[in-house]
């Protein structure tokens, strides 16, 4: 199977508390955070986009990797906030990082689950035989209109993953995906904001694909709860995660470090990848990690990655998911919009 050869991610420093916005729209913050157990969300500035997110985020798991990057064959970034709608983000991380031009690319998007479908690709070539080393990125710079429930958690990060032939990092032991056609969250072309279908989100959306694809996966392995060390799952809120781990049978300590969202908000296509590489800074080797994503519209990818000893080797090599998450300055709602570009002329 594909190894994950190197890892990286990157946050933009700025922050937002729940209770600034909250004051701007008469909200009660304690209950806010309390529903949606989400304190605090990231904020991209003004010359940040989720190109280059995806850029800072390839250039640290290029360090990781120790490769050249001449070699990697592929490279695909999935978010459902590229920056154009008809211009690859792709081709401009790919230059940015020195791939091209003997390479294919391409933008991915399946709300918040484009990167690990990118993962899914990259494994399929490198197991065909067909390039040496894939790229795959999932970022965002999530979009949420003034005043709806989604301002106070649609944030901005991402996380990049190397999927290459030789022995890695980690072994990608095995991949599950579940997928339906349930609209629960859609944004047309030429709209600035997103509609989801509020309650409708959760049960017949996210906990019926997280759900079902956990169990296919482990059922296809052969595996149970216990068998991990860890569990990832996709995060909207904090609520929705301890929820569904709860669910599935899994325990604290198993799924308390890949929980991001209540520090940096939901970073949609880059909240399984930035939670797993926040767990590969911690992993000695010998751990096992299951990790679900989901997108809206709906889907979710499951797999069951191996660690192995060679972390040890790489994982000081580049800056930690942490350093991003601790490394912050808030902001107040005003310097908020801006940075968002909110303010409609």
């Amino acid at each position: 199977m594909a190894y994950i050869v190197g890892y990286g991610s990157y946050i933009p420093k700025y922050r937002i508390k729940v209770e600034e916005i909250a004051r701007v729209w008469n909200k009660d913050p304690e209950a806010i955070k309390k529903g949606l157990i989400v304190y605090e969300k990231s904020v991209p500035y003004l010359d940040e986009d989720t190109a280059t997110i995806a850029v800072e985020a390839a250039k640290n798991a290029l360090r990781r990797a120790k490769i050249d990057p001449k070699d990697i064959e592929a490279v695909y970034v999935g978010s459902e906030s590229h920056p154009y709608a008809v211009k690859p983000t792709a081709t401009i991380v790919a230059e940015a990082i020195d791939a091209t031009p003997e390479l294919t690319a391409a933008d991915l998007e399946f709300a918040c689950k484009a990167g690990t479908a990118g993962i899914q690709m990259c494994m399929g070539l490198v197991d065909g035989g067909y390039i040496k080393y894939g790229l795959a990125i999932g970022a965002d710079t999530a979009q949420g209109a003034p005043g709806d429930a989604l301002e106070f958690t649609a944030a901005a990060g991402g996380a990049a993953y190397i999927i290459g032939r030789k022995k890695g990092i980690a072994e990608i032991l095995g991949t599950y995906s579940f997928t339906t056609d349930t609209p629960d969250f859609w944004r047309r072309e030429g709209k600035p904001y997103p509609r989801h279908g509020g309650r409708f989100t959760g049960e017949p959306a996210y906990f019926k694909h997280v759900m079902n694809a956990a169990k296919g996966l482990m059922e296809k392995m052969g595996t149970k709860p216990e068998d991990y060390d860890y569990c990832i799952f996709h995060q909207p809120n904090g609520k929705f995660y301890l929820r569904v781990a709860k669910m599935l049978g899994f325990k604290e300590e198993q799924y308390k470090l890949g929980l991001l969202s209540p520090y940096i908000g939901n970073t949609y296509s880059g909240a399984v990848p930035l939670a797993l590489s926040h767990v590969l800074d911690n992993c000695e080797g010998g751990e096992r990690i299951l990790a679900v994503s989901y997108g809206s519209g709906a889907g979710s990818d499951a797999f069951d990655i191996e660690v192995n000893e060679k972390i040890n080797e790489v994982k000081n090599l580049a800056k930690p998911t942490s350093y991003y998450i601790e490394n912050k300055e808030y902001i107040d709602y005003s310097l908020y919009i801006k940075f968002r570009r909110k303010i409609r002329v």
